[in-house]
């Protein structure tokens, strides 16, 4: 079994609050990882499940076992029944452990029943760290990090991301309250993988779908909720230069962004003109991904200046700010790390990382030209 790295979070936190929720999307995991912390499990989407909880519920809320709800947004009612259960004991830690496909915003209730009682961790698909084997990058940018999706068995790709998503526009999108037919949702996932990457335009999209702008923000908004989309804010702090002022769109599986663009090897992929932009998304994500997993406190953007500047990344946290500029080459040069120096002068940067392919790692005082690979064991330091 794959060790996940968000497994000591989870943990640190169940020491400190009475309940914890591991969010994320469908087929990420979740069940996998939840099952590990007890034996208690119920899976809220099988009405078997929903009376057996039920009947047993007076017998389990006074023991110290951990009890495991999984996809508790399929089964709302429960939620006041344990937000009843742990104000009747506040002291007690690490009592529930939840899991849901969506995030709270979709979850009725819960913002109402658990607000000051619940810690949420995020879990993402398989990720560069976790899946420590040479020459495992390309093959983890290529297929995604869905534990079924192919990377663990390289038949299943690409037919299980197309199965994947006709299921979400079908079924569990329209279930948590996307207002669409599904052939408009897979028009619309269609629309954001040629955009992936690009600042968001929603008349545009709109346009091509023959829908308002504002409907297709909506429908944006839900794919957000379940995890599928991910939008990085404008920076503008303190700039007096005319910026960008509207997030940048990105796929967070890179697996499904390829599903969806008929690419299936990488040979393809990176014949691609768009392969920059799938890489720099992919690299976004897995950097994103292994600071929420650590619990490290952090915002994000990107930048984007009139005058042809950008900032693929921008990370504010307690250490400071970063600035990425990430390229797909095996062989930046002096004019890159120029470039990347003069954009991240633009807002104070304390660090400047320059992430491509090349194994090779140069460091002068503040900026770093890297591997991924080894970004993570200089983040670990």
């Amino acid at each position: 079994m794959v060790r996940r790295l968000i497994r000591n979070l989870i943990q640190r936190k169940l020491k400190t609050t009475p309940a914890v929720a591991l969010l994320g999307p469908r087929q990420a995991g979740k069940t996998t990882l939840a099952k590990t912390f007890s034996k208690v499990y119920f899976d809220l989407e099988q009405a078997e499940d929903r009376l057996r909880l039920d009947l047993a519920w007076n017998d389990l809320i006074p023991t110290k076992k951990l009890i495991v709800l999984d996809e508790v947004q399929a089964w709302p009612e429960i939620l006041p029944r344990i937000r009843g259960a742990i104000d009747a004991q506040r002291k007690r830690q690490g009592r529930f452990l939840l899991t849901g496909s969506v995030a709270p915003s979709l979850m009725q209730g819960v913002s109402e029943s658990l607000a000051g009682r619940l810690s949420l961790c995020e879990l993402a698909p398989f990720s560069l760290e976790e899946l420590p084997k040479e020459s495992i990058e390309d093959k983890l940018w290529l297929r995604g990090g869905f534990p079924d999706g192919g990377i663990l068995v390289a038949h299943q790709f690409p037919s299980w991301q197309k199965d994947y998503l006709t299921l979400l526009a079908q079924r569990d999108l329209p279930i948590w309250g996307l207002p669409a037919k599904p052939q408009v949702i897979q028009r619309f996932f269609k629309m954001l993988a040629i955009h992936h990457g690009q600042i968001w335009n929603a008349s545009e999209i709109g346009k091509s779908l023959g829908l308002s702008y504002h409907t297709v923000s909506s429908y944006l908004d839900y794919l957000q909720n379940a995890y599928l989309i991910s939008s990085l804010p404008p920076y503008f702090k303190n700039l007096r230069k005319r910026i960008a002022k509207r997030p940048k769109i990105y796929w967070q599986d890179s697996g499904l962004l390829h599903s969806l663009m008929g690419v299936t090897t990488s040979e393809a992929l990176l014949s691609q003109p768009w392969a920059g932009a799938s890489w720099e998304g992919w690299v976004i994500h897995q950097i994103l991904f292994s600071l929420k997993a650590r619990g490290e406190s952090f915002e994000a953007y990107h930048l984007r200046t009139s005058d042809g500047y950008e900032l693929d990344l921008i990370l504010l946290s307690p250490k400071g700010c970063w600035a990425f500029e990430i390229k797909l080459s095996t062989s930046p040069d002096q004019r890159d790390l120029e470039r990347l120096n003069t954009a991240a002068d633009l807002i104070g940067a304390d660090k400047r990382f320059l992430i491509s392919k090349t194994k090779q790692t140069i460091q002068n005082r503040s900026t770093i030209s890297t591997y991924l690979a080894d970004w993570f064991k200089w983040l670990s330091r």
